[in-house]
């Protein structure tokens, strides 16, 4: 049995909360918090905070949390928020605020 959490438009590039989502995936769910808590990257707070809801979700079916493993981590592009920057002699640039989708699945292992 496999319980999920999202969180979408979290305001971090995809390309960066990647590498904290290969980081946890496979592995058990008390060894992947112990390493969200002491990463230095900012994604790790995101994926913190979702897979505890995964966790939660878990235990909210019934599920033995100490067999729990995370066995789906992955990030998915969300939608861009464009913004404009005024430059010299009345021009615009553009500025491109990515955002992602944050899916965790957690599953038991027998």
């Amino acid at each position: 049995m496999t319980y999920k959490a999202t969180h979408k438009f979290a305001r971090i590039s995809p390309r960066k909360a990647r590498l904290v989502a290969t980081l946890i995936r496979g592995k058990r769910v008390d060894d992947a918090l112990s390493q969200l808590e002491f990463s230095k990257k900012r994604s790790a707070w995101y994926f913190k905070a979702v897979l505890n809801s995964a966790i939660a979700n878990a235990e909210e079916q019934g599920a033995d949390v100490s067999t729990l493993y995370v066995s789906e981590s992955r990030v998915d592009e969300g939608s861009v928020i464009k913004r404009w920057r005024p430059k010299d002699r009345g021009r615009a640039h553009p500025i491109h605020k990515p955002t992602s989708h944050l899916i965790i699945q957690v599953g038991e292992r027998n």
